[in-house]
């Protein structure tokens, strides 16, 4: 499935997630609900999924983990906090570079409307696993 199409799906996902509970949760709740639901929608979805860290000759296998993984492609850092910043910006765009994913859904579940907390973010160190032609 192509990229935009399945950062649609997330989006639409999150937005019924959203609606049914309400903002005020845990992270932890939207992210198992979020989890339930792309499965159900018939997603591939890795939850927790362990992100290697490699510096140099150092490498840490299990360095971070993201919150989900959907496809093998987009990062979803789920956050219920009462407004995004910087450094939730600046963390996703690490997640993107360590697994070398070009798009990832940055959610702040903690808010009136949903799509006023979603951040879209692109990975501009992407390098494709396929040959240029």
């Amino acid at each position: 499935m192509e990229e935009n199409l399945i950062t649609q799906k997330i989006i639409g996902v999150a937005i019924k997630v959203h609606k049914d509970l309400g903002p005020g949760l845990l992270e932890s709740a939207y992210k198992e609900c979020l989890y339930y639901q792309l499965i159900k929608d018939e997603l591939y979805v890795e939850k927790e999924k362990p992100l290697p860290l490699v510096y140099d000759e150092v490498k840490l296998e299990c360095g971070y983990r993201v919150d989900l993984l959907v496809e093998n492609k987009i990062i979803v850092e789920i956050k219920a906090v009462e407004s995004l910043n910087d450094i939730h910006l600046a963390q996703i765009l690490t997640y993107l570079k360590l697994g070398n994913n070009r798009i990832g859904l940055l959610i702040n579940f903690n808010e009136v409307k949903l799509t006023d907390g979603l951040r879209r973010v692109i990975n501009k160190y992407y390098k494709s696993p396929w040959p240029s032609a």
